[in-house]
């Protein structure tokens, strides 16, 4: 056994450690969250552009010196599980790739034409809903099997995918959002983010279907069956209703409880029980060490936020606005995706703000987050997305910038628009 599979079950440890503990014993998070950086010092040598770790670190140790010479109080505990519950989703998630992920039929010529454009964008969303990258990644390879990515097919997977980030309650900018506004509400958020998503499409449809340069008409697609598109949905609806009659439960434990039990009750009717054991023990040993970026990510950026906001608390640092309305929101939303467009992921900004933003209205504050998320990660050089399809690809970077910046413009103005009308109307 090698140090990769020691640490997925490490990983694999934290996530049943975490539910445990949300349960029974609070106490116990702190073991989850260790577990969490073994598993990181694990896999470290292993990562890739280490750059941004590093530089993470010089910084998380220089506000560590800060904090130590002015004597201000530093919450160890925090500093170690402030992103566990964030960590705990993504590792849940990561199972339900199992039962939800579509079946790779095999097609000798790609469909073409709007209805291909159409439900290929359909399948990307939906299932990128719940099962992340991976969908994009099965859509795309087929895709590039064929031919090189073209401008339209890039257009597709950016916006269809990053579009779940407005609403989807399995997508990570949704856990982050939860981990810093907990007193969240859920239907509101998923029913804008929903009508954002929706909104985000016609765009991007109406974009393809008038500019000639996109040539709709010999689009080639990879409709995804939906012949699994039942299990999210139940999924959903558990959540959705156990949260109803336990509002007290976080909704992020609720997910991560009901995505790994939802997989354990239905692999072994998928396979059979044999096949499901060597799958899950796979998925344990070989599939959750992959997950080392994202887990490298959130517990560095948690810890840099936590040193920073104690450096913030010992100034007595105060925020520059009296109410949190739309107009203050909007300003957030700016800043935040200007940041992601120069390199800063969306989850350190969250983390060094979002403690000081906890008397605000969550719901809004949780919804400004994830429109900054979606919105950065369709169109920033910098994001995990599109440095896949630049690294996996072979595209440039520079042409997703240019292929989606009026679009990102756009969704900025819709959002600007909807934390209106959430600010004035619905969240009074």
């Amino acid at each position: 056994m090698n140090k990769s599979n020691i640490a997925g079950i490490l990983i694999f440890l934290s996530f049943i450690i975490s539910i445990y503990s949300y349960f029974f014993q609070k106490d116990l998070l702190i073991v989850s969250g260790s577990f969490s950086w073994f598993a990181f010092i694990l896999l470290f040598s292993s990562l890739k552009n280490k750059k941004f770790l590093y530089t993470l670190f010089a910084l998380s140790f220089l506000t560590f010196l800060l904090c130590i010479v002015n004597d201000y109080k530093i919450d160890f505990y925090k500093v170690f599980t402030v992103n566990q519950y964030l960590i705990t989703l993504l590792i849940a998630v990561g199972f339900l790739r199992l039962i939800a992920t579509p079946k790779k039929a095999k097609i000798k010529e790609l469909p073409k034409g709007e209805a291909s454009f159409l439900k290929t964008y359909l399948g990307v969303h939906l299932f990128g809903s719940v099962i992340n990258l991976s969908s994009l990644i099965l859509v795309a390879d087929k895709m590039y099997k064929k031919a090189s990515l073209t401008n339209t097919q890039i257009v597709l997977l950016t916006r269809a995918f990053a579009s779940d980030a407005y609403w989807s309650p399995f997508f990570v900018a949704f856990a982050a959002a939860i981990t810093y506004a907990p007193k969240l509400n859920t239907l509101t958020i998923v029913l804008n983010g929903i009508v954002l998503a929706l909104i985000g499409f016609l765009i991007t449809y109406l974009e393809v279907k008038k500019d000639k340069k996109f040539n709709l008409i010999e689009f080639r697609g990879y409709p995804i069956s939906f012949d699994t598109i039942y299990l999210p949905i139940i999924l959903a609806s558990f959540v959705l209703l156990t949260h109803t009659f336990f509002p007290e439960i976080k909704v992020i434990i609720l997910i991560s409880l009901f995505s790994f039990v939802l997989t354990i009750i239905v692999i072994p009717v998928k396979y059979s029980y044999l096949k499901s054991k060597i799958k899950l023990k796979n998925h344990i040993l070989e599939e959750l060490p992959k997950m080392k970026t994202e887990l490298s990510l959130f517990l560095v950026a948690g810890m840099f936020g936590i040193l920073v906001g104690s450096i913030l608390l010992g100034l007595n640092f105060q925020v520059p606005f009296k109410e949190f309305d739309w107009f203050v929101a909007s300003i957030l939303l700016a800043i935040f995706i200007i940041l992601g467009f120069v390199g800063i992921h969306p989850i350190i900004t969250i983390a060094v703000i979002g403690d000081f933003l906890s008397g605000v209205n969550h719901t809004l504050l949780a919804i400004t987050f994830l429109m900054a998320w979606s919105t950065t990660v369709s169109t920033s050089p910098f994001s995990g997305l599109n440095l896949t399809i630049v690294a996996r690809y072979n595209y440039d970077a520079k042409e997703i910038l240019k292929l989606n910046i009026f679009y990102a413009i756009k969704m900025y103005l819709v959002c600007t628009f909807c934390l209106f009308i959430l600010s004035n109307y619905i969240l009074m």
